[in-house]
């Protein structure tokens, strides 16, 4: 989007003004009479938005007459800044610069919301405030009620602990500790076009000891929280430019899939750069030799037209190994460098094992996923939950996001006399031991209704076998009988064994008890289960539902206290059975903050008015 500049008049005061107004704790900032020029933006959330800013604020800066290492550092701060905010926040992100005789203030500002006092100040913008408070004279973080925003201010009278700016626009090269030439530096050709300087990090030795540990600290906990390995090789380029590489490539390969190795992911600092540089390493993927040693960083050859401010540059790729098992390879480069320094390759193979481990960890859990849900369509209806002449709806959530088949499944199977026979089960506990009883129940459910046992029948023969599992199962179990079309209504058999009990509203908007309580599956070997009967006449509502919803717990109140249930069900005057099982659902999980803990399902059967 374009920038908007503007004068100090009709601007609303930022979290960074003290510093031009010259306020206590900055002095003389800000002569009398003098003029603030600003410049705004606002950047998309994606990953665009970091290359958008460094060229906003370099022209706003250019224009506005500053030069030399102001520019740079403003330029890699906001970099970074903005950078971290779409990783984390996830939002569009306001960025906006201020100056007033020779010093700058710059704010960025992401969605989202303000949250309680963090337990770590850099929270949601990573490695950016580290920067800052090397490279800053002041700088804060202000949290209001719609956005978070980080505020800097550079000056000419130092930055940080680093040392004055100075105005190399002429040339003056500037060597790092390790003796490279750092790009960006160096006799400038007329009208050369020079990219921020990134490399500030190798040069200060005191950062490459204290700083990695942070950085590998932060890392560690960035990269554990995901379970797509794409989404880790992402996060992992993401992480090492610009602080370490100008670009980096994450390769991914699965020897027990037999899969040759694919280049997941490339991360340039010029993002108009990353397609070139992806055609250049996808011809020619890293195979390190035998003799490098497991998770070795070693340099590697520099490709062509992957360097951003030189013609050439270091490279070093290092395997990504996990236990003994290759699950991909990293490889960096940096411009301008005659090699990259021992204590920064140590680094990187710090940083590979733990890109390594999320890798293996997120590819094992999607095998797990799969598999979860393999089981669980097994488990379930394969075809759509619906009975011809009645109005039906199902919902259907296993606790933990899916991850494993739950211990809640539902049935719905139509017998050939035109009869239907409906459950709603709930397997003691959750996860796949819950899971192996409901590939029991189902099938045995069935098989006996096929083969003419009555409800009853089904029950008592039921509750044997699951006794012999050593595992307790409720369910309500229950046949549909459809009468003449000049009587109406539908014709119900319930049994609920140890199940929360369905609940019928009727047309007039009355809210009852369908059944009585029995005894849970697999307590007593014995028992002979009754029948309830009732009719569903027109316009009424049955709801079925298991624990996960009466049982949802607020602190010490369940949901279905004080009848919950009934009191929601009740307001559904008007509405079909998609629409009632979504009311109530909403009501459970809004019951409480946080995800269910319990497997959730419920089933509502309307007949039509």
């Amino acid at each position: 989007m374009g920038a908007r500049r503007r004068g100090e008049e009709g601007r609303a005061r930022g979290p960074g003004d003290a510093a031009l107004q010259g306020e206590s704790r900055v002095p003389g900032a800000r002569e009398p009479g003098g003029t603030v020029r600003s410049a705004c933006t606002e950047l998309p959330g994606n990953a665009l938005a970091a290359a958008a800013a460094r060229s906003f604020v370099e022209a706003a800066l250019r224009e506005w007459g500053l030069r030399g290492m102001l520019v740079d550092d403003a330029v890699l701060l906001v970099s970074e800044l903005v950078t971290n905010a779409v990783v984390h926040a996830g939002t569009a992100v306001d960025l906006e610069c201020r100056q007033a005789n020779g010093i700058l203030v710059a704010e960025v500002s992401d969605r989202h919301p303000a949250r309680a006092v963090l337990a770590r100040a850099d929270e949601g913008h990573g490695y950016g405030l580290r920067l800052i408070s090397a490279l800053a004279k002041e700088w804060g973080i202000s949290y209001r009620k719609d956005r978070k925003t980080v505020w800097f201010r550079l000056g000419p009278a130092g930055r940080g602990p680093h040392g004055s700016y100075h105005d190399d626009e002429d040339g003056g090269a500037e060597l790092g500790h390790a003796g490279y030439l750092a790009p960006g530096h160096g006799p400038r050709a007329p009208g050369e076009h020079r990219a921020p300087r990134l490399t500030r990090p190798y040069a200060a030795a005191e950062w490459t000891s204290h700083g990695a540990l942070s950085f590998l600290a932060e890392a560690s906990d960035l990269l554990a929280g995901h379970t797509d390995e794409d989404k880790v090789a992402s996060l992992a380029g993401q992480l090492m430019v610009p602080r370490f590489a100008d670009w980096c490539a994450v390769w991914l390969e699965d020897p027990d899939e037999g899969a040759v190795p694919r280049l997941a992911r490339v991360w340039h600092a010029q993002e108009d750069r990353i397609e070139e540089l992806r055609a250049e390493l996808q011809k020619d993927p890293p195979a390190l030799t035998a003799r490098s040693l497991p998770g070795q960083a070693l340099p590697w050859r520099w490709p062509t037209g992957a360097a951003s401010t030189a013609p050439g540059g270091a490279s070093a790729a290092c395997r990504l190994v996990v236990g003994g098992r290759v699950v991909g390879t990293l490889l960096i480069g940096r411009a301008g460098l005659l090699r990259i320094p021992d204590e920064v390759m140590g680094l990187i193979e710090d940083f590979a094992r733990r890109v390594a481990l999320a890798v293996l960890s997120a590819r094992r859990y999607t095998r797990q996923a799969t598999i979860s849900q393999i089981l669980q369509r097994g488990l379930l209806p394969s075809g759509e939950a619906a009975i011809p002449g009645l109005d039906t709806a199902v919902v259907y959530e296993p606790s933990g996001e899916g991850a494993w088949a739950g211990g809640d499944f539902y049935d719905l199977l139509e017998l050939p006399d035109g009869r239907w026979r409906f459950a709603l089960g709930d397997v003691q506990g959750n996860g796949p031991e819950a899971a192996v009883v409901t590939g029991l129940a189902r099938p045995v459910l069935r098989l006996l209704a096929r083969e003419g046992f009555s409800v009853t029948e089904t029950m008592d023969r039921l509750n044997r076998e699951i006794g012999e599992q050593a595992r307790f199962l409720s369910l309500l179990y229950g046949e549909l009988s459809f009468r003449p079309e000049d009587e109406g209504g539908v014709d119900c058999s319930v049994v609920c064994a140890g199940h929360p009990l369905p609940l019928i509203r009727d047309a007039a908007g009355g809210v009852r008890v369908a059944a009585l309580p029995q005894i849970l599956l697999g307590v007593m070997r014995d028992v002979a289960y009754d029948c309830q009967l009732f009719t569903l006449q027109p316009g009424d509502t049955m709801l079925c539902v298991t624990d996960g919803v009466t049982e949802r717990r607020s602190g010490r109140r369940l949901f279905d206290d004080g009848d919950g249930l009934a009191t929601v069900l009740g307001t559904c005057e008007g509405l079909d059975a998609a629409a009632t099982a979504e009311r109530v659902r909403r009501a459970v999980h809004d019951f409480a903050p946080g995800r269910p803990t319990d497997d959730l399902a419920l089933l509502v059967l309307r007949a039509p008015a």
